[in-house]
């Protein structure tokens, strides 16, 4: 970066100095967002008629006003500063509602779009709220405001309205059942937030920029309930102008057509994604020529400075980057972030190999987003820092174990949540005495005052030797086995004993096949021996159902721990013998000559993996059948079998064990 660059970057960032000499409030972010930027274009998205749209700021604004009054009609009897929530998917009306929420005199409360409803409920009576803005099909014990009537039938219509500003936003953390934790934000907070920006300038040119240096089309992938696609890219992104770029859907084809398409320059997202495109980057690689396979290596070689160009050869040409990259998400793309959970060292140099400038950044729900790694050194970007503080925020380490520089993360800053509200009740933010937040996060610095966070505290596995193992670094090893959808490693308690066994969870797709499962069993031991000394995996569980999410990012670890511990049947331990059922007056190899042909019936009419089916399940409560499918069951459990089964007996047998032991008294009498 030159220096004519760099001054003109840091200028356009000096835009964020603006708010500090308003009050700091939602209105002034929202009034310097609209005045500043009202003929850029704010949005590009697709219509229902797969038609690829755009609009600019000034048209946004105008609809945020038409929407804040319709919620004034709606609510004018109601009183004024209580949340309202926002349960949407990312779109262009996402922002537009927002902003009328709040200047319409509410609070926003901003959940998933995908929470249950008896979740959403739940929400709605622990923060109090007033009335919900959502396009779900549920009724929920407050007022609920349509967006399709918003869209359809009244965003023209004029109504008597002043508006006025509410200044806090509340954030779900954790839970959508049971006691949740919300955090309160407020324009203070949030203006601090986009002022950490000021300092980025000194080091990269690429993260932003004026309009004079290039496009910035940013994908709006993260949700924006999150604190990190709020903060990193709805807020940031908009306050200085840029146009937020919305997929149709979450379908790696529909956003890979897009970002061509649409020419993004920015993608930030969470390490499931990157490391979903290294491995599709990896398996298209290895379906290629020797030739090109050579020149893939090259590629990636020379970008992440492993090979010289000499080296490279042709590889190091921007040919070869661009003809990998039309492939993939276009040619455009200037850079990446990757944030909300632990990125690999695999996943940053295959990414960062095909010419795809990936970082790493940090933050939490309770702090808003404080650093990012910013250097425009590869070499440096593939240590996995997550950089130094932001400006205006401040890193220090507890010690742990006594390593000098390695400890527990606590930030200061003054974006940090002002309150929580936890099980309904309003709690001040605990910080310590010099004002600390203590973010349960293992960090640790290195000579150059870089950070690299090692993992949560909780998460921690402690083994017989009471060595500290992190599981992140572990879960590496797994990814690249074909047929895992998503899996996680964690400790599990040993009886009398401080100590935890590692295992590893892994979730299939439905359709894998009883021999591709024991592949991939064998393939996962096989991967588990060469793992470091004292991080040995002692067990190997299958989900039946898809590993919990927290907020659609990262595997509830905890959640699952808790599971395994009680034993849960959610849970099978892969390599364990089968018990089976002992039936009275039949002999072993009878019961198993009808068990087996019993279970792929079962399986075939349920479209469910045998994995997936205890022999004691019931066919409704517990599998999902259905009184049609039960009569086809019982017609192919006699055609396989050449019995008849009494029709008084239709809807008592209610599981595998039920038909085997009846199977076996009718060929018994025969």
């Amino acid at each position: 970066m030159n220096a004519n660059e760099q001054a003109k970057v840091k200028e356009f960032l000096g835009r964020a100095e603006e708010l500090l000499k308003t009050s700091m409030k939602m209105e002034d972010i929202f009034r310097l967002t609209m005045n500043n930027n009202s003929k850029q274009r704010a949005a590009i998205y697709v219509n229902d008629k797969g038609k690829t749209r755009h609009y600019k700021y000034s048209k946004m604004k105008k609809h945020a006003y038409q929407f804040a009054s319709v919620i004034a009609q709606d609510l004018y009897q109601e009183k004024k500063g209580l949340p309202l929530v926002l349960k949407l998917a990312n779109c262009p009306r996402w922002g537009e509602l927002f902003w009328a929420i709040l200047m319409a005199g509410y609070k926003p409360l901003l959940i998933d779009a995908k929470t249950s409803k008896d979740g959403t409920q739940n929400l709605i009576n622990q923060a109090h709220a007033i009335a919900i803005i959502t396009d779900d099909a549920y009724e929920y014990n407050v007022l609920k405001i349509s967006i399709n009537e918003f869209i359809e039938n009244r965003l023209h219509q004029s109504y008597s309205f002043a508006t006025t500003w509410e200044n806090e936003v509340i954030f779900c953390s954790s839970g959508t059942t049971g006691d949740v934790k919300l955090m309160v934000f407020n324009g203070y907070n949030l203006c601090h937030q986009i002022c950490s920006s000021l300092e980025m300038g000194d080091t990269t040119k690429d993260l932003m920029y004026p309009k004079s240096m290039g496009k910035i089309n940013i994908l709006a992938m993260i949700p924006f309930h999150h604190i990190f696609g709020f903060v990193a890219v709805f807020l940031w992104f908009s306050f200085y102008g840029k146009t937020l770029v919305y997929p149709p859907s979450m379908s790696a084809s529909e956003i890979q057509k897009l970002c061509q398409k649409a020419r993004v320059s920015h993608i930030f997202s969470v390490p499931l994604f990157w490391d979903s495109l290294a491995l599709t980057i990896e398996r298209k690689a290895a379906l290629e020529s020797p030739n090109k396979q050579k020149l893939f290596n090259a590629c990636v070689g020379y970008r992440t400075g492993k090979l010289s160009r000499e080296e490279a050869g042709q590889g190091a040409t921007n040919i070869v980057r661009d003809t990998i990259q039309r492939s993939l998400l276009g040619t455009s793309v200037r850079y990446c972030i990757s944030g909300g959970g632990y990125l690999n060292n695999k996943t940053a140099t295959i990414i960062n190999g095909v010419g795809y400038p990936l970082y790493n950044g940090y933050g939490m729900t309770e702090i808003g987003v404080t650093s990012v790694e910013l250097s425009p050194e590869v070499e440096i970007r593939l240590k996995g820092s997550i950089g130094k503080p932001l400006h205006g925020v401040q890193y220090k380490l507890k010690p742990r174990d006594k390593k000098k520089n390695e400890g527990e993360l606590y930030v200061k800053s003054e974006a940090i949540h002002v309150r929580e509200i936890i099980a309904g009740e309003e709690k001040e933010t605990t910080l310590d005495e010099e004002g600390y937040f203590a973010t349960g996060d293992i960090a640790e610095k290195d000579a150059t005052n870089n950070y690299y966070i090692k993992g949560r505290i909780k998460d921690i596995i402690i083994n017989a030797d009471g060595e500290n193992i992190f599981p992140d670094e572990l879960e590496l090893f797994f990814k690249k086995i074909e047929g895992i959808k998503n899996l996680c490693v964690l400790g599990v308690a040993i009886k009398a004993s401080q100590n935890e066994d590692v295992v590893l969870v892994i979730e299939v797709d439905n359709s894998i096949t009883d021999e591709a499962l024991k592949k991939l069993e064998q393939e996962a031991l096989e991967v588990g021996k060469h793992l470091p000394k004292g991080t040995k995996i002692s067990k190997i569980y299958l989900s039946r159902n898809k590993l919990p999410l927290a907020n659609n990012m990262k595997v509830k670890r905890y959640v699952i721990k808790k599971a395994i511990e009680a034993k849960s049947n959610d849970y099978i331990l892969l390599g364990a013998k089968k018990e089976m059922k002992k039936f009275e007056g039949f002999d072993e190899e009878t019961i198993k000559s009808i068990l087996e042909p019993m279970r792929d019936i079962f399986s075939k009419i349920l479209i469910l993996p045998k994995f997936k089916i205890e022999d004691g399940a019931h066919w409704i409560n517990d599998l999902g059948g259905d009184s049609m499918n039960y009569v086809e069951l019982v017609l192919k459990v006699q055609e396989t079998f050449n019995v008849t089964i009494p029709e008084e007996l239709y809807g008592q047998l209610t599981c595998i064990n039920d038909f085997v032991e009846e199977v076996a008294k009718l060929k018994k009498k025969k």
